[in-house]
């Protein structure tokens, strides 16, 4: 190998290195200005309806909902859109009603099949029955604290802010893939995000935990109803939102995100699939990725400088590497988000690096995924049923 060749290597190499200096100057930098933004205005407070599509049990899931009933907020409403009839998150809905009489609490299990997406279907119908003009979706999964509505609606005291989403704390189950799914928040999704806020200006983009919009806005990009086949409706959102002029905005503080105990197959599964959706939504943001993946890069450098004989080079890569890569997932998760245990997590930034990298290179391979129970296939954004010709007979 020529040491052109060898230097060429050296220099990509440094790209990773450089987007972790990046990503950490963003957070910083938005974080701070978080800090000195005045106290909201709590008199502002629009009446809210709250949307929750759901689907089977998450974990802890009374505990979730119980939160968005113990909001202090002067006027509000919680839908649930179940799809199922028989579906076993019914029963904890109910629970919720008669522990919380005085809080208005629906449940709308009339959804009509508009599309592929299941998930859209029920927010076409849960907008139609929301009884106010602003509306905020929440995943099932979601758990706040009684101040959550005050900060999701104060950004739209500005009229150029079409969206309002959100970034997440985990709150880990028990096991492995718990913890590494945890580390996705504070090593990609919050980094990725202040990176594009920063350099395109607005996001273009939005986070299905939380996003907020007026009907009025929603109507402009046809409803709901014109995502009922995409894969990705929060990235849908937020894209076509934008296109129209408006901000999509970050609400000042995370939501928690009260992650599943799922075995490791199934952590893998997921992360899978959404590398699937981002590369068919984002298809050239996605081959851009791979100049983000500090790991692969610095284990390709080291072996090319050893090879040449240059073993400083090689223990430089892998020391910036540690360094820039630790503190940006230490200041994004602790110092950002307020995540104190993120501490007993940083060991596994490098083994969440080498599976994140193999998800990747696998997402170029693979477009099929199963969703809450249903087998897809993803085209150019979109869900194609996958049809079990076998159930017909």
């Amino acid at each position: 190998m020529s040491n052109i060749i060898r230097l060429s290597i050296l220099t990509f190499a440094l790209a990773p290195l450089a987007y972790y200096l990046l990503s950490l100057y963003c957070v910083l930098d938005y974080f701070r200005g978080i800090r000195r933004l005045p106290p909201i205005d709590r008199s502002f407070a629009p009446p809210v309806s709250i949307i929750k599509p759901v689907r089977n049990l998450d974990r802890e899931a009374y505990k979730n909902f119980a939160s968005f009933c113990c909001l202090d907020y002067p006027e509000y409403e919680l839908i649930f859109a179940v799809a199922d009839k028989d579906d076993p998150v019914i029963p904890v809905i109910e629970s919720l009603k008669k522990a919380f009489p005085n809080r208005s609490v629906r449940l709308v299990t009339s959804v009509a099949n508009l599309g592929a997406n299941n998930k859209v279907n029920n927010l076409c119908q849960s907008v139609h029955e929301a009884i106010h003009e602003l509306i905020v979706i929440s995943d099932s999964d979601v758990r706040v604290e009684p101040d959550y509505l005050h900060t999701v609606v104060a950004p739209f005291l500005d009229a150029q802010v079409g969206v309002v989403t959100a970034l997440y704390r985990g709150i880990s189950g028990r096991g492995l893939a718990s913890a590494l799914e945890d580390l996705g928040m504070y090593t990609d999704s919050a980094p990725g995000a202040l990176v594009a806020r920063k350099l395109e200006g607005n996001m273009r983009f939005a986070f299905g935990w939380t996003m907020a919009i007026t009907k009025r806005v929603l109507a402009e990009i046809g409803g709901f109803e014109s995502m009922v086949n995409h894969h990705s409706d929060d990235f849908e959102l937020g894209n076509r939102i934008s296109e129209l002029g408006y901000r999509v905005e970050l609400m000042r503080k995370p939501v928690g995100m009260v992650l599943p105990d799922e075995s490791f197959p199934e952590f893998l599964k997921h992360e899978l699939r959404w590398s699937i959706g981002l590369r068919n939504v984002r298809p050239l943001g996605y081959i851009g990725m791979l100049f983000t993946h500090g790991l692969p890069w610095t284990l390709l450098a080291g072996a090319v400088a050893l090879a040449a004989g240059w073993s400083s080079i090689a223990i430089a890569y892998a020391l910036a590497y540690l360094v820039f890569r630790l503190l940006a997932v230490w200041t994004t998760a602790n110092w950002g988000l307020g995540d104190r245990q993120i501490g007993r997590k940083l060991l596994l930034v490098p083994l969440h690096d080498a599976i994140n990298f193999g998800i990747w290179v696998g997402g170029f391979f693979f477009n099929k995924i199963v969703w809450r129970g249903s087998v897809y296939r993803v085209r150019k954004g979109l869900l194609i049923p996958v049809v079990n010709r076998g159930a017909a007979h």
